[in-house]
């Protein structure tokens, strides 16, 4: 019998010795449920940043979707929102991730690869065409050329007659992590994060509805990272894009409560629930205690999640819709707004559409027919977690 590698070999993260067969009250002496527990939408925001969360809204189910030219990409783009997903999230390819043209001799081979190749603003008008910007809210992955792109979407919009102010979506614009991670850098540090800091100030005057930055823990965790690595290298990361802006002269005020984060949603279940609950409480804390704000909504951690590449397997890829379902469930039951599901195929080459449409469907049916959504935070009052 041919067995998957990988499959039935989980590593433990905690010493068998450690480990205890069930958790209960004595195991959480010093645990304060008020203090560090609280309601779902209530400081620390341990529990989800809303109230009521999924009974109200559902997470925006947001499809990692790019390739080929732009009019390739545009027609998935359709694809994708006419089978219902509710959010764009725009992939790139490594030559514009690198701020190359096409024609570029370095770009020989690369282009459409691993996301869409736009050059120019004439690209962006075809990735758009027939996309109404005043309705859609778009992701874009793009870092070291962050402004550059950003300022091709807002021409877009201009050109069909929206207004910046009702523009919604993420610019990723997260160049730290380039650093640690991925190596998709341009500049040095320095200027690198002025550019940041740029889009930041522009777009907290120009575009309110705008999510300027998105921290990404994702890359640092398909690195090789830990959980508790990949959460602390993102804090530590946005603690530095809210330094530098307040140091600009911006009012921490006017600025956090566009900042979100993205996180990746691995296979060790608890551990990744628990993960994106410490990253709410530990960022409200940051931002009241340390930054001084004073309003709420810059104290919230807002957050996309996508479900782990690195743990996908070429051998066997119908099993990796388990994998991706279980990992949507927890980075439910964390409380993210927003998700991305990985299609069976993509450690392959990039997803077909049976696969793509497949990964939405996971989130449909989770959303739709598990009844997780019935209550804010049902993982509350877990002893374990």
């Amino acid at each position: 019998m041919s067995i998957e590698p990988g499959v039935g070999k989980s590593k433990q993260n905690i010493d068998e010795s450690d480990s205890k067969p069930f958790v209960g009250p004595e195991d959480l002496r010093g645990f304060d449920p008020a203090t560090m527990l609280s309601v779902p939408g209530s400081f620390p925001f341990s529990r989800g940043v809303h109230r009521t969360m999924y009974r109200d809204k559902l997470w925006t189910m947001r499809q990692f979707a790019g390739f080929g030219s732009a009019a390739d990409t545009n027609e998935r783009f359709k694809y994708l929102l006419a089978h219902g997903t509710t959010g764009l999230s725009t992939a790139f390819d490594l030559p514009t991730l690198m701020g190359r043209d096409s024609d570029d001799p370095l770009s020989l081979g690369e282009v459409g690869r691993c996301g869409v190749a736009v050059s120019s603003l004439s690209d962006m008008l075809v990735l758009f065409d027939g996309i109404d910007l005043g309705e859609v809210s778009t992701s874009m992955t793009i870092n070291a050329p962050a402004a550059i792109v950003l300022a091709f979407y807002v021409c877009v919009a201009k050109k069909q007659g929206v207004a910046l102010d009702r523009l919604r979506g993420t610019l990723q614009n997260d160049i730290l992590k380039e650093f640690h991670a991925q190596n998709e850098y341009v500049f040095p540090p320095e200027p690198s994060v002025k550019l940041v800091v740029d889009t930041i100030e522009y777009c907290t005057q120009q575009m309110p509805l705008w999510n300027t930055v998105s921290v990404s823990g994702y890359h640092i965790r398909e690195a090789g990272a830990s959980a508790a690595e990949e959460l602390a290298f993102t804090l530590a990361d946005g603690i530095a894009y809210t330094q530098q802006s307040i140091e600009r002269g911006m009012d921490v005020d006017a600025f956090a409560p566009r900042l979100s984060f993205f996180f990746d949603v691995h296979n060790d279940f608890f551990e990744e629930i628990a993960k994106l609950r410490a990253a709410r409480r530990i960022w409200a804390h940051v931002m009241r205690d340390r930054f001084h704000a004073k309003h709420e909504r810059s104290w919230k951690l807002r957050m996309h999640c996508q479900t782990a590449g690195v743990s996908l397997t070429e051998q066997q890829p119908t099993n990796n819709i388990m994998r991706v379902a279980f990992q949507a469930m927890a980075a439910v039951l964390g409380g993210t707004q927003s998700l991305h599901t990985n299609s069976m195929d993509e450690t392959l080459a990039l997803p077909t559409e049976e696969a793509a449409k497949v990964a939405l469907r996971t989130q449909q049916i989770l959303a739709h027919e598990t009844n997780v959504t019935q209550v804010a935070d049902p993982l509350g009052g877990s002893y374990f977690v």
